[in-house]
């Protein structure tokens, strides 16, 4: 059994992140090295970011991106959503295909319970519990 969470997910994660605590407006380029990945997929990672109104982008040589959001106003669960789309807690564990019904497997009942635990966890994680984590402050 895998639970994971996307390099995507944890990008867009640290990007915000960095992106708050510094205040200050960064060129996709220095943004992509601090956050170690490339300007081209940085893209990627900051659009649903962008689409969300966490993220501000202006074009220009003064430009770069910016934070609009505080941290404590965005969970960890609403980041990974807003990069992989909803969570689907209607999966099976055990197959690629709803769960529930009349047949259910064994593991129904606690992984239905872990997985609420679970992602109520993530909903109750501000980003800013994760910058002070990191020894930096929102």
């Amino acid at each position: 059994m895998r639970l994971e969470v996307s390099r995507k997910a944890d990008l867009a994660t640290r990007t915000l992140i960095e992106l708050a605590v510094s205040g200050v407006r960064s060129k996709s380029a220095d943004l992509a090295g601090i956050v170690g990945t490339t300007p081209g997929f940085l893209s990627q990672v900051i659009a649903p970011l962008a689409t969300r109104g966490w993220v501000s982008s202006e074009p220009g040589p003064t430009g770069g991106y910016a934070a609009t959001v505080d941290l404590d106003e965005v969970s960890v669960l609403e980041v990974i959503e807003a990069v992989e789309g909803p969570t689907d807690t209607g999966r099976c564990v055990l197959e690629d295909r709803p769960c529930g019904g009349t047949e259910t497997c064994a593991l129904h009942v606690p992984w239905t319970r872990a997985r609420a635990s679970l992602l109520e966890e993530l909903a109750d994680t501000p980003l800013s519990s994760l910058a002070r984590s990191r020894g930096t402050a929102s």
